[in-house]
């Protein structure tokens, strides 16, 4: 299969990715099943068929509205089909068909359900976490990555020290700094990136949240939604993770 079709190939398939993790979105943080029941509108009920369920198409096709009761429809089941498909093309160029390719565009989607379940509901589902820690463990063997040994310590330390901050702010604050979906998102994100990625993605996380919401945070008394900037941060320990810790070894601690 050429380069191009691999990455056709792979914009279909994240578009459908994209179509599920909408339904991940408006039904997890509820404790809903994303399998059950079938898609319906949420404004009359009526079904969605197959074909009214084509991602970003049938959106279009149908001018944004229920077929049934031409209700108007969120733009965001689009945006995030064509986001996804975007993500999943984006690493079929850069890494090919390949087991990379796989693992990004796994992670990036999972941190883009996160981020928008946590600007919507300051939920994020186990679903998310727990499972997206446990597929980091399992992709772990496969080219390119972590090692397994890696990915369980980048788990562990991503997890252990977010939970030793919450608890810390806990006892001197008297009360919750963070949620625990934060926390377990973490071990999520150090599964996927390994002990360096799951430190960037602290650091990256805390400095963009304090920058971009912690004047609101003060001002207004909102709970922060971490969990956004947290996905921003692993986002960046991702693409550039390698960048940054040679910039640090090499600037900062003057080790290279």
């Amino acid at each position: 299969m050429s380069g191009w079709a691999v990455v056709v190939a792979a914009a279909v398939l994240g578009a459908c990715a994209g179509s599920f993790l909408n339904v991940c979105v408006a039904r997890w943080p509820g404790g809903g099943s994303a399998w059950s029941p079938p898609s319906r509108c949420d404004s009359c009920g009526a079904p969605v068929r197959w074909f009214q369920n084509i991602p970003v198409i049938s959106y279009l096709a149908l001018r944004g509205r229920c077929a049934a009761c031409r209700v108007g429809l969120t733009a965001q089941y689009p945006l995030v089909e064509l986001a996804v498909a975007l993500i999943w093309a984006g690493m079929a160029a850069q890494w090919g068909a390949g087991a990379e390719a796989v693992r990004g565009s796994l992670l990036l989607t999972i941190l883009l359900g996160i981020a928008l379940t946590d600007a919507r509901t300051y939920i994020i589902p186990d679903q998310f976490t727990l499972g997206g820690a446990a597929l980091g463990l399992l992709l772990a063997p496969l080219p390119d990555g972590p090692t397994l040994v890696e990915a369980a310590l980048g788990a562990a330390i991503g997890f252990g020290f977010l939970w030793l901050v919450a608890v810390v702010s806990k006892f001197f604050f008297g009360k919750d700094a963070m949620g625990g979906g934060d926390v377990k998102m973490m071990a999520m994100a150090g599964a996927f990136l390994g002990p360096a990625g799951a430190v960037i993605t602290l650091f990256a996380g805390a400095l963009i949240g304090s920058i971009i919401f912690g004047p609101i945070s003060l001002r207004t008394g909102r709970l922060v939604p971490f969990g956004i900037f947290l996905a921003l941060g692993a986002g960046i320990a991702y693409g550039w993770g390698d960048v940054l810790t040679a910039w640090y070894l090499d600037t900062v601690l003057k080790l290279k």
